[in-house]
């Protein structure tokens, strides 16, 4: 059944649309996509760093829902954000992805900042994936969500953990991460004065 001319999309719920698109209305995809895209692309962006590729990410996960309606009961949003971390933290850990997108990034600047900002930020962004790397990536996907203002209540949903736990594991994940980082930021030291030039 496709929607009438007069019938507004807008008012229509996740579960409805979906149900009509898996019947063969398009229209219904059109309108899942342009309501959540704002959300998939916002956490893919802070995961991505760069809008070409958060672009390509969000790309990416309609495309699942594409291919892969799910059942009219489940929550769209809810699968939409987990799918989007999960894409999301993948790219973060890929070594190809990574180097486009710092590459990007590097195209994107306007200013191009000293020679020893540029060295700075990488490296900050560098020491920030190695812990990442380092902690389970729940803990991970966890930490990235809030750090994006998601409340207990989404990261819940998003991870698939009980409401009342979520600031426990928190509490953990930030204590992972932070004995993470100091590692590798005193490894990053050690290589440091490894290298440095003897006088």
């Amino acid at each position: 059944m496709s929607v009438g001319e007069g019938e507004s999309l807008v008012a229509i719920s996740d579960a409805a649309l979906l149900q009509r698109f898996m019947e063969g209305d398009e229209a219904c995809f059109e309108a899942l996509f342009e309501r959540h895209y704002d959300m998939v692309y916002g956490v893919l962006f802070r995961l991505a760093g760069t809008r070409a590729e958060a672009e390509d990410l969000a790309q990416e996960v309609f495309l699942k829902l594409y291919m892969r309606p799910l059942r009219s009961a489940e929550n769209v949003a809810g699968w939409l954000y987990r799918v989007a971390v999960n894409t999301g933290y993948n790219a973060l850990r890929s070594g190809h992805r990574r180097e486009q997108r710092e590459q990007a990034a590097a195209r994107d600047q306007e200013h191009p900042p000293t020679p020893e900002t540029e060295v700075s930020r990488v490296e900050l962004q560098r020491e920030v994936r190695v812990a990442l790397e380092k902690i389970s990536p729940r803990a991970a996907k966890m930490l990235l969500l809030r750090e994006m203002g998601f409340s207990y209540q989404e990261l819940a949903d998003i991870v698939d953990v009980a409401p009342g736990s979520v600031g426990k594991l928190l509490a953990r994940a930030r204590q992972s991460f932070e004995k993470a980082y100091r590692g590798s930021t005193q490894a990053s030291v050690m290589r440091g004065e490894r290298d440095a030039p003897s006088e």
